[in-house]
């Protein structure tokens, strides 16, 4: 499973994760246009990921080494599997709640859904890049060249998940004004499945920190 280290299953885990957030793009649109089958269609491809990320998570606990011949711990190590984990898991829950509900955004706040799921998406792709990006470094020892990449890898986490927080400021907002005209239980789900995007950014940034952890120590 590993072959040369355990940067391997870790890449393998991000990717279906990133794969598996991706979904949510197309699973709101047939959601907008209130077209069921395909949003199931979505749903299934995300539960199938999220459930191969599971086994790969599983799989990294059970055969991870107690000691590893590289800079890092394997506590750390995972840690970090555990917060990619829950991207996937979050991505399930939006899904669920969305498809079962069929769940249709206000008219209003499509567009600005549609660009909110998108910084929160790319902050999950931009996660990956970091992994990918910071796997090789760390393989062949620290130096300069780790820190500068973490260093600029955290800012662009930090900056996408700042742009997701005032995102969700700005629709609940908007969301806030169109109360009245909605039944009550629409807009309470609404008001979650608009923070439950936001975490998904939120995480995506925590497996940054969780980086930048390891290659201190």
């Amino acid at each position: 499973m590993f072959g040369r280290s355990p940067f391997q299953p870790l890449l393998a885990h991000i990717k279906k994760v990133h794969d598996c957030s991706a979904e949510l793009l197309p699973f709101f649109e047939a959601s907008l246009e209130g077209d069921w089958d395909a949003a199931a269609q979505h749903r299934e491809t995300i539960t199938r990921l999220e459930h191969d990320a599971d086994s790969l998570k599983t799989e990294l606990r059970l055969n991870l080494p107690n000691t590893l011949f590289l800079p890092v711990s394997r506590s750390d190590l995972l840690d970090l599997i555990s917060v990619q984990d829950k991207i996937a898991n979050k991505t399930r829950d939006i899904t669920g709640i969305m498809l079962g509900r069929r769940m249709r955004v206000p008219e209003p706040l499509a567009e600005p859904m549609r660009d909110y799921i998108e910084t929160s998406v790319a902050s999950v792709a931009k996660a990956r890049q970091a992994l990918e990006e910071l796997g090789d470094l760390l393989e062949s020892g620290f130096g300069r060249n780790v820190t500068e990449l973490v260093q600029k890898l955290i800012r662009d986490l930090h900056d996408l998940e700042n742009r997701t927080d005032k995102q969700q400021i700005a629709i609940r907002r908007q969301l806030f004004e169109l109360e009245a005209s909605l039944p009550p239980v629409d807009v309470m789900f609404l008001y979650q499945i608009i923070l439950w995007i936001g975490e998904v950014s939120d995480r995506a940034e925590r497996v940054g920190s969780r980086l930048q952890i390891m290659t201190a120590r």
